[in-house]
């Protein structure tokens, strides 16, 4: 016969063996599950960057050591309210069609274009602008010719953007007149507009603008109005013109002289012996570069054509016609809008007198060595392309 003591005490080894048991048991299985699976470390998770911009993975993996992986990217991704594909993850983006040095960018994403509109800092970015301008005006400026440029200024509708180029350096004294507010102002030294341009008006840039007047300071607009100027180009299908220049103004070719007859002229007859061929400059197919207006097509082949060391720009009025064909027919002169050009040397005087030499003289002697430089250059590139292809 058992007593109560000895079956008490038989039960209760009965019930310490089944948790030993079952203690084995689940750890065996649970060592089992673990091995299954691998170690996730959130440190060498494979993510694309929209899911984590500038995130330092290890640092949220020790702070949040915590919660487990899958949940913690189910937050974050809620909170950032994306969806990510997992095909994608590991797929490397190579679009050689992309502008150099983005082909690793997704194309939807690159802007290659921009403009000079202004932004305000506030507000949604589409509500920015009520007018979009489509002409631009760029003016190189020194303060003592304030007057010809406000009175230019006061012409212009909300259709353009106006952009000062400053070479004398004095800026804040064109606070003075109300649209300086608005317009643009770029300021460098002793500098000429070819310079900046070659510089600011990068075509990708001024993408947005039908026309880009590139113009220097010393021009009379009294007659002269620009949107009636612009519906003319348009009219006569000019890619590049200018306006015709006052009988009484500083003429140095037929060509750029105002006609009473015509509303646009493309040829002229010149001097004996100054045109070999009557469609060719400076006949025909050329402006002057004190007061061009370009085309946005053709300024892109233009800037092009610009030297960034060659900063007059003498010589580049003959070279234009390379830049549209036929050139004869889009080159011309606006004669029914006209400008007085009033020859003030006030550039010239930027720069340093040199051996006994006045500063206008030096600046007059780099203009004549530049132009030969041009010519040797556009001439070898020439020469060096046709030969290629022999």
């Amino acid at each position: 016969m058992i007593t109560p003591l000895r079956s008490s005490n038989f039960r209760r080894s009965n019930q310490t063996m089944r948790l030993i048991v079952t203690t084995f048991v689940g750890v065996v299985f649970g060592f089992f599950l673990g091995v299954s699976f691998p170690t996730i470390s959130l440190s060498k998770v494979n993510l694309p960057s929209s899911l984590f911009p500038a995130l330092d993975l290890t640092y949220l993996e020790d702070k949040y050591s915590g919660l487990s992986t899958q949940a913690f990217l189910n937050v974050w991704s809620s909170l950032k309210g994306h969806k990510y594909a997992a095909k994608f993850n590991n797929t490397k983006i190579w679009a050689p069609k992309n502008p150099r040095g983005t082909e690793t960018l997704p194309p939807g994403i690159i802007t290659p274009e921009s403009d000079l509109y202004l932004r305000r800092l506030w507000g949604l970015p589409y509500e920015d602008l009520i007018v979009k301008p489509r002409y631009l005006v760029t003016f190189t400026v020194g303060y003592e010719q304030k007057d010809n440029i406000d009175a230019a200024a006061k012409k212009l509708s909300e259709n353009f953007t106006i952009l000062l180029f400053h070479y004398d350096g004095r800026t804040s004294e064109w606070d003075e007149f109300e649209w300086s507010k608005r317009a643009i102002h770029v300021s460098v030294l002793k500098q000429t507009k070819w310079w900046y341009a070659k510089r600011f008006l990068h075509p990708d840039i001024i993408a947005p603008y039908d026309y880009i007047f590139v113009w220097d300071e010393d021009l009379g607009v009294e007659n002269f109005d620009f949107e009636k100027y612009i519906k003319l180009v348009k009219k006569h299908n000019l890619e590049i013109s200018q306006p015709g220049l006052a009988p009484n103004s500083g003429l140095t070719w037929a060509m750029t002289r105002m006609r009473n007859d015509t509303e646009v002229h493309k040829e002229t007859e010149e001097r004996p012996g100054w045109c070999s061929d009557p469609h060719l400059p400076p006949c025909a197919a050329f402006v002057e570069i004190m007061a061009p207006v370009f085309s946005r097509d053709a300024w892109r082949c233009v800037w092009h054509m610009i030297q960034n060391d060659l900063v007059h720009g003498w010589g580049l009025d003959f070279a234009l016609r390379k830049c549209v064909a036929p050139a004869h027919e889009k080159i011309g002169v606006v004669d029914a809008q006209w400008v007085v050009h009033q020859t003030v040397p006030s550039l010239g005087n930027q720069g340093m007198a040199e051996n006994g030499k006045a500063p206008w003289e030096g600046v007059r002697l780099r203009c004549r060595n530049e132009w030969a430089i041009f010519q040797d250059r556009l001439s070898a590139a020439d020469k060096a392309y046709h030969k290629s292809l022999s």
